[in-house]
C-alpha cells in the first residue's frame, strides 16, 4: 500500500446518467486522486456497477474496505440500488442520513437519496442536484435563496434557511436541441456556431423574454422571419433561440419568489458563462459557485455526518 493510499479517508463518486467521477479523499479533507470516466448508469447497468467502482477503486489504490459514498443517477430506479426521494420541504442537513446502502457490499457503500416534491399541480423530482445544495449551502449562508442549476434539464431551487422549500426544473437544453434540429427554424441556424453570452442577438432575446414571458413563441417565429427579411444571420438566430428559451426560464423562476431574492449560479464550463450573461441581460447579479467543488463539498458533508470524519 502507498503512503497516498494510506492517508485516504473515504471515497466520492458522482454517478450521472452518461458520466462517472470518483474521488479519494484524504484525512485532511484533500483529493489525494480522481478518476473520470464515461461509464455513467447507462453503461454501468450493462457491465455491473460494482465492477465499474472496483476497476476504479483498484486504479487509484484504495485501501480494502474504505466506505464510499456516492450520488447521482446509481441511486435511480434503473441503477444500482434505488436510493429512494427525501419529500419536499426537506432540510439539507437530513439527506446524508436517508442514504442507503448497497446490500452483500464487505464494505460501507452508501448512495445519497434525490428529492421528490409531491405537488399535484407541480410534481418534481431531482437526483445528484441535492448534493450540490448541500455543498454549495456554506457558502450561501442563511435566509432566502434562488439557486440555478443550468443543464439539459435546469433546476431551479427555492432555499430557505437551508432547507429545500420547493423547486422547478425547466427543459430547456432539451428544448433548444429539438427546436434547433426539428423545426422550421433549422433552416435559419444551420451551420451556426458556438453560442456566446455576449452576442447582442442572445442578450436581447433573454431581456425581451423577462420584460414578457407571454411573446415566447412569437419571439421563436422571429428566428425565421429576421433570417428570411431582416438579414439575421445564422450565428444570430442560434444565440436569439438560446437566448428566448433561457429568458423563458428565468422568467418562469424569478415568478416563484419574492423580488430581490438573491441569485445563486452552480455550474461549470461553458454553459455557466452563457447563464451568468444570461442573469445580467436580465438584470440579476448572482454568486457563482463551481459545480465541481459543490458536489464534492456535499459528499464530504455526507461522509462526515455518517462516518464522523
Amino acid at each position: 500500500m502507498t503512503d497516498t493510499a494510506r492517508e485516504a479517508a473515504y471515497v466520492a463518486v458522482d454517478w450521472g446518467t452518461s458520466s462517472f467521477r470518483l474521488w479519494l479523499i484524504g484525512r485532511d479533507g484533500s483529493v489525494v486522486a480522481e478518476r473520470r470516466s464515461g461509464e455513467g448508469m447507462t453503461t454501468a447497468a450493462r457491465t455491473g456497477f460494482a465492477a465499474v467502482l472496483e476497476s476504479h477503486l483498484a486504479a487509484v489504490s484504495a485501501p480494502d474496505g474504505l466506505p464510499v459514498l456516492v450520488c447521482g443517477m446509481a441511486g435511480a430506479r434503473q441503477g444500482w440500488v434505488e436510493a429512494g426521494y427525501l419529500d419536499t420541504p426537506a432540510a439539507l442537513a437530513d439527506i446524508p442520513a436517508a442514504a442507503v446502502r448497497i446490500p452483500g457490499s464487505k464494505a460501507d457503500i452508501r448512495i445519497l437519496p434525490g428529492l421528490a416534491q409531491r405537488d399535484a399541480a407541480a410534481p418534481d423530482v431531482m437526483r445528484g442536484e441535492e448534493t450540490q445544495l448541500l455543498g454549495a449551502a456554506s457558502a450561501l449562508g442563511g435566509g432566502d435563496h434562488l439557486v440555478c442549476m443550468p443543464g439539459t434539464h435546469s433546476k431551479w431551487v427555492r432555499l430557505s434557511g437551508g432547507r429545500v422549500a420547493g423547486f422547478s426544473t425547466f427543459m430547456t437544453g432539451e428544448l433548444f436541441e429539438a427546436i434547433a434540429r426539428h423545426t422550421i427554424l433549422s433552416h435559419s441556424i444551420a451551420d451556426a456556431g458556438a453560442i456566446s453570452g455576449d452576442n447582442a442577438a442572445f442578450r436581447a432575446a433573454v431581456a425581451r423574454m423577462v420584460e414578457n414571458p407571454a411573446l415566447a413563441t412569437s419571439q421563436l417565429f422571429s428566428v425565421r422571419a429576421g433570417a428570411l427579411i431582416a438579414g439575421l444571420s445564422p450565428e444570430d438566430a442560434n444565440a436569439r433561440l438560446s437566448g428566448t428559451l433561457i429568458g423563458l426560464e428565468i422568467a418562469g423562476a424569478l415568478s416563484l419568489v419574492a423580488e430581490g431574492t438573491p441569485v445563486a449560479l452552480v455550474v461549470s464550463g461553458g454553459l455557466g458563462a452563457l447563464y451568468k450573461e444570461a442573469l445580467s441581460a436580465a438584470g440579476l447579479s448572482a454568486t457563482v459557485i463551481d459545480a465541481d467543488t459543490a458536489v464534492r463539498n456535499g459528499l464530504a458533508a455526507g461522509a462526515r455526518a455518517l462516518w464522523s470524519l
